[in-house]
């Protein structure tokens, strides 16, 4: 049976199409609705936003020339190019749906219909759609940064590099999927932010996506944080504690920093993720958690199995499908793209006037070795965005040598009346927040609260 995802919404007239099909198709899809008429499609195609409409030719008894049928796929097609339409008629007329496909719909179903054959075009209508909605999503991020609802958020930066499209073909094979994830790279290069992606294109989307820092949590919490606890386990334990596996139950669980979990912790992690039940500390019953991994490291886990730091058995576990990202040096053909982007963003944000970048601030960027990768350039494009002055961004803004090696701070290399602006300007800009504004001007927050004080801020 094909897998229950998308939507799909069907405007037919006859209330036993609508009851047969409400049946049929919920096996197929994860959402079903159904109208009676095209008098409410434009609404509700807002509210339910579906992959696929099944539309009907003909609403009216008396009328059998399907023009309804065409004016409405040509109208969805307008309003939400992304919607697959399948036309859906009792008068097989081959003229009509030729016409149809001209107007953008994606097949012609004729009544009575073929169970088999109208669950094969529906299907086939969804999955080109939802892929089209994975390509455009990719596109659209990579633009602006900003997921669907106009929020700005740290979304996957394609870019053009042959490394990065390759990786974006492998997002469409196993996103669809269960398939347990392995992601590594150096430190910002957006480990985190694939892993989001690919939960955000899976099967899994409405469901959480729970993000755990593995090495950061301490060895006598492992377990309670993974797995939870139950009243009265120990000291502290005041009530029942809900662990990340079961927070993740129908969703992802992304562990980070999996190559810093210590050696004999790595046993009970394994015991969860192949039985994919928990056992909460102080209980004993095995709880069954249903969840979708990805594990992310910085780390050379095949070298860690060498030197016996890491279990070779949870290597292959969670090392289904391996992406490895690569560091910014070696797709120097996205770093100006990013750089604009994210100048773009930060502008906006500090209310700067910047229309672009000079030649010899691209050239500063191209040439700097960026060891912190894609985090490093959004900082650095951060801290110049708010120091800069005019319409272009310079060389002399990023405060970068040519060398590859970052100048001094910035604050320091002012006069006092041009330093007390800065961090007046950054106090503000940051609603008075002491490590925001330290980490805009460069400095650390000692420094900061020792200057507030000097200028009496």
């Amino acid at each position: 049976m094909a897998s229950k995802i998308g939507k799909i919404l069907v405007v037919d007239d006859n209330q036993g199409i609508r009851r047969a099909l409400e049946i049929l198709l919920p096996l197929h899809f994860a959402e079903v609705k159904t109208i009676p008429s095209p008098s409410t499609l434009v609404s509700t195609l807002e509210q339910f936003r579906p992959d696929v409409v099944l539309l009907d030719m003909n609403f009216y008894t008396s009328t059998n020339t399907g023009n309804e049928g065409l004016y409405w796929a040509g109208e969805l097609k307008k309003m939400a190019p992304e919607v697959e339409v399948v036309l859906f008629t009792a008068y097989a007329d081959i003229a009509l749906a030729v016409e149809g496909m001209k107007r953008g719909a994606f097949d012609f179903i004729v009544k009575p219909w073929d169970n088999d054959k109208l669950i094969e075009v529906l299907t086939a209508a969804r999955d080109k759609a939802r892929k089209a909605l994975r390509r455009d999503s990719r596109s659209e991020s990579a633009m602006t940064g900003k997921d669907i609802s106009g929020t700005t958020v740290d979304l996957m930066f394609w870019g053009t590099s042959p490394a990065m499209k390759s990786i974006g073909k492998t997002l469409d094979k196993i996103a669809p999927t269960d398939a347990t994830v392995l992601i590594t790279g150096e430190n910002g290069t957006g480990k985190d932010v694939l892993a989001r992606e690919i939960h955000a294109h899976s099967l899994r989307s409405a469901k959480p996506m729970v993000a755990v820092d593995a090495g950061a949590i301490t060895e006598t919490l492992f377990e309670s944080e993974l797995f939870g606890h139950v009243k009265g386990a120990f000291t502290d334990a005041h009530a029942d504690h809900i662990g990340k596996f079961e927070q993740a139950d129908g969703g992802t669980l992304f562990l980070d920093e999996i190559g810093n979990i210590p050696l004999h912790l790595q046993a009970k992690l394994l015991r969860a993720i192949q039985s994919r039940s928990v056992v909460r500390v102080g209980g004993s019953e095995a709880i069954p958690v249903n969840i979708r991994l990805i594990c992310a490291t910085n780390m050379d886990l095949e070298a860690l199995v060498r030197d016996g730091r890491f279990r070779e058995d949870l290597y292959y576990r969670i090392n289904t499908v391996h992406i490895a990202l690569p560091p910014l040096r070696e797709r120097k053909e996205d770093i100006i793209p990013l750089a604009t982007l994210f100048m773009d963003r930060f502008a906006q944000k500090y209310h700067r006037p910047l229309k672009g970048m000079s030649d010899d601030a691209a050239d500063a960027l191209k040439e700097y070795r960026w060891s912190g990768n894609i985090r490093e350039l959004q900082n650095c494009i951060e801290k110049a965005v708010i120091f800069s002055d005019g319409t272009v961004l310079t060389e002399k803004d990023l405060q970068m040598e040519r060398s590859g090696k970052p100048a001094g701070t910035t604050i320091r290399a002012v006069s006092e009346s041009e330093e007390e602006r800065l961090i007046r300007d950054a106090m503000e800009r940051t609603g008075g927040n002491i490590s925001a504004a330290a980490k805009m001007l460069g400095i650390s927050r000692p420094t900061l609260y020792a200057k507030l004080k000097k200028y009496g801020l």
